[in-house]
């Protein structure tokens, strides 16, 4: 099993900046690549980025590129999410999940076994 608690969430002001955090435990954190995903009310799940076991092949929606940044680092078994230059439409709950895909981070939910409870994004224009 893999446990993933997310925090960082909160309300912020359209053109603004959060950082989310995903603190993972219950096995290797190096072994497993990592993903972003949020999900607005009425709304399908989407991808947001990805990042592979070792930090290479970061993969992002074209709805956030240039915006937002995945990041990890194994030694504190976290993954990080920035997010800049926030739009209303960014307001969604995020989840982070784990894959045990064994290279490169793939961009689709259904390759993703463990997912985090969710941390709410607000923003405010």
């Amino acid at each position: 099993q893999v446990q993933l608690v997310e925090s960082g969430g909160g309300l912020v002001q359209a053109g603004g900046s959060l950082r989310l955090s995903c603190a993972a435990s219950g096995r290797t954190f190096s072994s497993v690549a990592m993903g972003w995903f949020r999900q607005a009310p009425g709304k399908e799940r989407e991808f947001l980025a990805s990042i592979s076991r070792s930090g290479g092949n970061p993969n992002y929606a074209d709805s956030v590129k240039g915006r937002f940044t995945i990041a990890r680092d194994n030694a504190k078994n976290t993954v990080y999410l920035q997010m800049n230059i926030l739009k209303c439409e960014d307001t969604a709950v995020y989840y982070c999940a784990a894959s045990t895909q064994r290279f490169g981070a793939p961009p689709a939910q259904q390759f993703y076994d463990y997912w985090g409870q969710g941390t709410q994004v607000t923003v405010s224009s």
